[in-house]
């Protein structure tokens, strides 16, 4: 009797929602960390199943992020956002990749409060999105609740800078950093995130020299928008770096014409629908 083993055939799914992938490992956490000083880390944000899946091979990470407030639901700033919003986008996220590590926004209002009300809603996420980590803004303020999360088993994103969380605070969305005072005090928050515990920090909108010292300082990676090459790593909005707003931030590089990729194709669709050159034959049903 023959002792060869038996291949094992996974059922092979024909969803668009959901193709069965190439085996691929899912980063993790502790491989993110040991990033530090090596090869720069790749992150995008990404909201929709689609998306994550066209990142997904080619980044590091998928940001969840907040900024689905402007960027989905045509929100002006990220306040508005609730734990149902990050909830239902994280959940999509990781079901469309399965490299990156997924880590999705607290949003605001969820974790400030203290750091019980944190874990539970920290907990809450990991649990409803399967998601990797969470991500908190915020620096020596926020920093035991970092630390009070990562004890529990929660890992945890922090981020310093220009925090647009904070915008009704901050008075906008300036590079901060300016004076000598405030620029010690983005450092000192970075030291203390770091500190406390968080496996990498986002540095958002600061004057590219405190980039550059908190890299310097910190045993985390860190992940620069508007910050400096030299962070450990990059993230941008999706969106925006796909060119599909006709305004974005000073930081960022549009890699691609979507805008007028996506204006082209509905206006040829618009003009087929009205002359009836669409659907054709060759979309209709008829009998042979």
């Amino acid at each position: 009797m023959s002792t060869t083993p038996k291949t094992l055939t996974l059922p092979v799914s024909t969803s668009r929602a959901n193709p069965t992938p190439q085996p691929m490992k899912r980063l993790t956490v502790p491989r993110i960390r040991q990033r530090k000083g090596g090869e720069p880390l790749v992150m995008l944000t990404a909201y929709t199943v689609r998306m994550a899946q066209l990142m997904d091979p080619h980044c590091d990470m998928l940001l969840v992020g907040d900024s689905l407030a402007q960027v989905i639901y045509g929100l002006p700033h990220t306040v508005a956002v609730t734990m149902e919003m990050m909830a239902l986008h994280g959940a999509a996220v990781v079901r469309g990749s399965y490299h990156a590590a997924v880590i999705v926004d607290m949003p605001f209002g969820s974790y400030e409060a203290s750091p019980e009300l944190a874990f539970t809603n920290a907990s809450r996420l990991l649990k409803e999105t399967g998601a990797a980590g969470v991500k908190v803004e915020g620096g020596k303020v926020i920093a035991p609740t970092i630390e009070f999360l990562t004890q529990r088993g929660i890992p945890v994103m922090g981020h310093v800078g220009l925090t647009p969380q904070a915008v009704n605070i901050l008075g906008g969305y300036g590079v901060r950093g300016k004076s000598a005072a405030e620029a010690r005090s983005i450092v000192e928050d970075a030291e203390a995130v770091a500190k406390a515990g968080a496996f990498a920090m986002v540095i958002e909108g600061v004057m590219e020299p405190i980039a550059i010292e908190i890299t310097q300082k910190v045993d985390c990676p860190t992940i620069g928008i508007g910050a400096s090459a030299q962070c450990d790593g990059q993230v941008l909005v999706a969106e925006d770096m796909l060119g599909l707003f006709d305004r974005t931030p000073k930081f960022v590089k549009r890699f691609g014409a979507m805008q007028e990729h996506v204006e082209d194709a509905v206006k040829k669709y618009a003009e087929d629908v009205r002359s009836r050159a669409f659907p054709s034959a060759e979309q209709l049903y008829r009998s042979e």
